[in-house]
């Protein structure tokens, strides 16, 4: 068995064809243009490229990106307030707080100081809550993007057993959450779960979102199994991706799978932030919160 291609890059693509038709349509209506706030602190080199990509592809789009670079050694108190204008900002439809942040910044009052009608990267408790209950809210941009990558190739997920190896606040959690949602069984791993290869060996579907190259190793896929490696670092993925893409039936490249999909999703979430703002409904292409 070789695996077939979740391919990020073109299903990404299709999505931010979408999103540059919405924020024409929402340009000819109010006069203007979606605006997106990015707030990056420090010079951590990735955050700067990141950000420089998200400026492009709203570019690419339409959208209007709002760059707000802060010193490192800024407190939290002055991030916080930072936040807090550009949440008052009636120019600005939504804010991106680029992860990671100083160790001395207090990351979780940062994220809670973006109004959650602006919190276009799901990053605040309220986005976690209304995504967990079904009940509206921005999701985390890589769970979204995720979810939207799986709806391309037509991954069924009702009744499947989901294994999320990974429970940060704004991956693993909200990844599994969604996958909840959709009727999957869900069980939540971590680097520390003992007995971690028989659990991802019961998986039907395995995320894995832990930042640990080769963590998972591909003898313990499951053949047939879909793979989503939303994990990254030092240009490799959590996956032992050759071995894992001779069981698997669906496989994530790294890069070039849920990275473009994260993108995307985020500028979809801020033309949607844009209609709903200014006249609480959005057109039939931009999907519903939640």
């Amino acid at each position: 068995m070789t695996a077939q291609i979740l391919d990020g890059r073109a299903v990404s693509a299709t999505l931010l064809e979408e999103v540059r038709d919405d924020v024409a349509e929402f340009a000819h209506e109010h006069g203007r243009v979606p605006v997106l706030a990015t707030v990056l602190v420090g010079d951590d080199p990735a955050s700067h490229t990141y950000v420089r990509m998200k400026a492009s592809r709203s570019a690419r789009v339409g959208m209007r990106s709002r760059r707000i670079e802060l010193d490192a050694g800024i407190t939290t108190e002055t991030l916080v307030r930072q936040i807090r204008e550009l949440s008052r900002d009636p120019e600005v439809d939504g804010i991106l707080l680029q992860h990671p942040v100083p160790a001395h910044i207090d990351e979780r009052a940062a994220y809670e100081a973006i109004d959650p009608a602006k919190d276009v990267d799901g990053v605040t408790r309220t986005s976690f809550a209304t995504t967990a209950f079904g009940e509206g809210g921005f999701n985390s941009a890589t769970p979204g993007g995720i979810m939207a990558l799986l709806d391309a190739y037509d991954i069924p997920l009702k009744g499947k057993h989901a294994v999320v190896v990974g429970r940060s606040a704004i991956l693993g959690r909200p990844v599994g959450m969604l996958l909840l949602t959709r009727d999957a069984t869900v069980t939540y791993c971590h680097s520390h779960t003992v007995g971690l290869a028989e659990r991802v060996a019961d998986a039907d579907v395995v995320v894995a979102a832990v930042g640990r190259p080769g963590l998972i190793r591909g003898e313990w896929i499951r053949p047939g199994a879909v793979v989503v490696d939303a994990g990254y670092a030092d240009n490799s993925g959590d996956v032992a991706y050759e071995a894992a893409a001779a069981r698997a039936s669906y496989i994530t490249p790294v890069p070039g799978g849920v990275g473009p999909m994260t993108i995307a999703m985020l500028l979809t979430q801020t033309a949607r932030a844009a209609w709903e703002r200014e006249t609480g409904w959005r057109p039939s292409r931009v999907p519903a919160r939640g």
